[in-house]
């Protein structure tokens, strides 16, 4: 791609760093209001990514990076060590808004290094450590987004779930900037969309994500998935990942196993797309991997709306873990997995 279209393809940026806050897009409110939540403190941050005001596994570790630098506003501390270890507390509580996404910890993690390492100035390091993490993330994105599309053969459909765009990113994507990318170089002919219930991450913000850059998409609801595979529209299933495991198993959001299982039948393959930020080599597999239930009432309704009678009872799993059998492609900026299993996992990312 170039810079004309990722002009076109890369407009939507849902984190923005004022100097003085933190300005995220409002997911909840997404596609009929455009606003945005201020966030001055770092609870403010923990609570938006709680809240699912911001989502998307980088996009929350670029945001938790800004609550640390929020949170460095009150610690008085001569050196980055001394703050480092007044600042644990606010890591904690960003740390436990969402416990599947691995981007979070790493996010943290990375910023207690750089605090640590730092003298006198670590304000400064921690601010331009939270700014190096957006920025790399993008460019990430972007050469994901090329290695990607380049394993989709001219003319192919393509099915995605969830949100995986610039939403869920600083910028352009994971599993959409493969899509994005792929559309751009005359790959990819159709594209489809998982609503993904509950929160409708699909018909709610990858359609409206699409629909700003003029690309066509078809929405469906995620029980048609396999009916569509039957018809042969899909060649790939793109997904991203909250976790990666070192034996290739994915976590990603609930739905994404039943849709790896349905391509392994119906002929189609399936492309994982992650920063290396999301591997976990330190988790063996996916059931070691701790998933994140939300509030069951989320299941009894849409939006507002309550669906189901008083008393009736719900499971509400936010997460699934497809395993790396199932699973045709890996893609980082690093580099492309196939067939991922812990030999080829190791040799790319060590461990």
């Amino acid at each position: 791609m170039d810079d004309a279209d990722y002009a076109r393809y890369d407009r939507i940026r849902p984190i923005r760093w004022t100097g003085d806050a933190l300005e995220l897009l409002d997911q909840r409110q997404l596609p009929f209001v455009i606003a945005h939540v201020t966030c001055d403190t770092s609870d403010d941050v923990a609570a938006a990514i709680h809240s699912l005001a911001v989502r998307g596994a980088p996009a929350i570790g670029i945001a938790a990076a800004w609550g640390v630098v929020l949170a460095a506003r009150n610690v008085a501390a001569a050196h980055g060590a001394a703050a480092a270890d007044a600042l644990a507390p606010a890591m904690a509580r960003l740390d436990a808004a969402r416990p599947t996404a691995v981007n979070l910890a790493w996010a943290l993690a990375r910023m207690r290094a750089a605090l640590v390492a730092a003298g006198s100035d670590w304000r400064n390091v921690l601010a331009r450590e939270a700014a190096d993490i957006a920025t790399e993330d993008l460019a990430a994105n972007r050469a994901m987004g090329a290695l990607g599309a380049g394993l989709i053969e001219p003319g192919s459909g393509v099915l995605t779930h969830c949100n995986t765009g610039s939403l869920a990113t600083a910028g352009f994507g994971t599993a959409l900037g493969v899509i994005r990318a792929g559309v751009a170089q005359g790959r990819i002919e159709r594209v489809f969309a998982d609503e993904t219930r509950p929160w409708m991450q699909g018909s709610r913000l990858t359609a409206w994500e699409l629909q700003q850059d003029g690309i066509d998409a078809t929405l469906i609801v995620d029980a048609a998935a396999s009916h569509l595979m039957k018809g042969g529209r899909v060649q790939w299933v793109v997904v991203g990942a909250d976790r990666i495991c070192a034996n290739g198993d994915v976590a990603n959001k609930i739905g994404t196993y039943q849709l790896a299982i349905s391509a392994r039948y119906h002929g189609a393959k399936v492309m994982v797309v992650a920063p290396a930020s999301t591997v976990d080599m330190a988790t063996a597999s996916g059931d070691l991997i701790e998933i994140e239930e939300r509030d069951p009432g989320e299941l009894l309704g849409v939006g507002s709306n309550r669906t189901a009678a008083d008393g009736i009872a719900a499971w509400n799993p936010v997460f699934d873990v497809t395993p790396a059998s199932l699973i045709d492609a890996i893609v980082t900026e690093r580099g492309i997995v196939h067939r991922p299993d812990i030999g080829a996992m190791r040799a790319m990312f060590g461990g």
